[in-house]
């Protein structure tokens, strides 16, 4: 017999009323270029979803997400939240730890949203679709600007804001220190590779499935070459993880290595064609010296900022620094004071490596909290039948490559890169859990 608590009616009334969910959730995404406006779409996404679960004093919301999702959801949304709120009362900044603290709320009834938009079949389908195609969109945008060297979406944005406040989206002294491509972002926020990175299974899934082998091949080439260009080091790892997680169940091993081996191949002959490119292959090459030198060099300076970190989880090993007050506790905790950085004046802003950002401000307590979250995720996956891993497996992969430990990372307590971390979450917590339609029974029906 079905289990009427583990299915829904085709067609539920209780989910007509959201079907504007998904569409919300792309045009999150779609204005990651104006970062302004994406951040309003999803406080007024929030919003609206929490008036509309208020208003319906949350009845059928075992219709819109199933238990688990809401608990799931639910879980992640803590585990990244309450870190900071418990890092605020010794914080080096209590006021702006505990303000970080309640702006951040809004992202609970976000990921209510985020998820719901992909608890049906085909809130799940436009989902996941309009991710590819946005990838896809400014994979295109950005291989235009590789040839001509300008991005005709950006171009096209900056030329609106002129004419909306008479300003360009980058002054004069952002552009001059731009060393790689910026695509639709634009040269004043250089995440194309970090974010195309992390969003590509979406787009290599959808590539797999309608054109098998070859689909899969072309948009994992297209991409990776934008990658290559967009210059950040960590997205290469990022990359290469997407690859090998989503190419070896189409491709077998063997194939892919012919993909990898490609792939070196093409950012080799990259190297010697752009001056930027050749430039960080030969400061990756630094880590293969023996000294600490030679390692800090392929890392930009970053094992001066892992000191640091490590000084401040030692000074505050509890409950850390505070959430976003890495910048105050830097100088103190300095390994080198007095010597100029590698990324040039002023102190680090994060700790660029996810582990380390959450233990030198959150604390034991908060990375406690973090592994608790991961437990749980990987808890529901593992439990998952065969059709709910499916469905779920590009925001899963998506999600653990943005979170994987052993790279670099942005700061996971800012607003845009923890925005985007969370809706992963939620994407991957509404989709594995989502509830299973069945068809309404027909009248004559015995």
């Amino acid at each position: 017999m079905t289990n009427s608590a583990d299915t829904l009616p085709a067609g539920a009334p209780a989910t007509a009323g959201w079907r504007w969910a998904p569409h919300w959730v792309l045009a999150f995404v779609a204005l990651w270029p104006a970062p302004g406006y994406a951040e309003g779409v999803m406080v007024l996404g929030a919003l609206l979803a929490i008036v509309k679960l208020l208003a319906a004093r949350f009845r059928g919301g075992a219709v819109l997400l199933s238990g688990p999702a809401w608990a799931l959801t639910s879980v992640l949304f803590f585990a990244y939240w309450l870190p900071e709120l418990l890092s605020a009362p010794d914080a080096v900044d209590p006021a702006r730890a505990l303000r970080e603290a309640a702006v951040d709320l809004r992202y609970l009834p976000f990921l209510w949203l985020v998820a719901i938009a992909v608890a049906s079949e085909r809130g799940r389908r436009l989902t996941f679709i309009g991710l590819a195609v946005i990838v896809g969109v400014w994979t295109l945008d950005a291989l235009a600007e590789v040839a001509f060297g300008t991005s005709p979406l950006f171009w096209g944005i900056d030329a609106a804001k002129q004419a909306i406040s008479g300003r360009p989206m980058c002054n004069l002294d952002e552009l001059a220190r731009v060393d790689r491509l910026g695509g639709v972002l634009g040269p004043c926020n250089l995440k194309l590779g970090v974010v195309l990175a992390s969003l590509s299974p979406f787009a290599l899934y959808a590539a797999g499935r309608r054109w098998r082998t070859a689909g899969w091949v072309v948009a994992a080439a297209a991409i990776g070459i934008v990658i290559v260009f967009a210059g950040s080091r960590a997205s290469w790892l990022t990359y290469a993880l997407v690859l090998v997680l989503s190419g070896w169940r189409l491709l077998g091993w063997k194939r892919l290595l012919l993909v990898f081996a490609f792939g070196l191949a093409t950012v080799l002959a990259l190297g010697l064609a752009s001056p930027e490119v050749r430039d960080r292959i030969e400061r990756t090459t630094h880590a293969l010296s023996a000294d600490e030198t030679g390692v800090d060099s392929a890392l930009s300076g970053r094992t001066r900022i892992w000191g640091a970190a490590l000084c401040m989880a030692r000074a505050h090993p509890v409950n850390g620094v505070g959430a976003r007050g890495f910048r105050e506790a830097f100088p103190a905790c300095d390994p080198q004071s007095g010597e100029v950085p590698a990324w040039g004046e002023g102190p680090a802003l994060h700790a660029h490596q996810i582990v380390l950002e959450v233990l030198s401000e959150t604390g034991a307590i908060g990375l406690l909290l973090w592994l608790a979250g991961l437990a749980l995720a990987l808890r529901a996956w593992r439990f998952a039948d065969v059709a709910a891993r499916e469905r779920a497996r590009p925001a899963m992969l998506a999600l653990l490559v943005t979170v994987f430990p052993l790279n670099t990372h942005l700061a996971f307590y800012s607003t845009f890169w923890g925005g985007l971390t969370l809706m992963l979450a939620a994407l991957y917590a509404g989709s594995l859990l989502a509830r299973v339609s069945t068809p309404s029974p027909r009248p004559d029906a015995a």
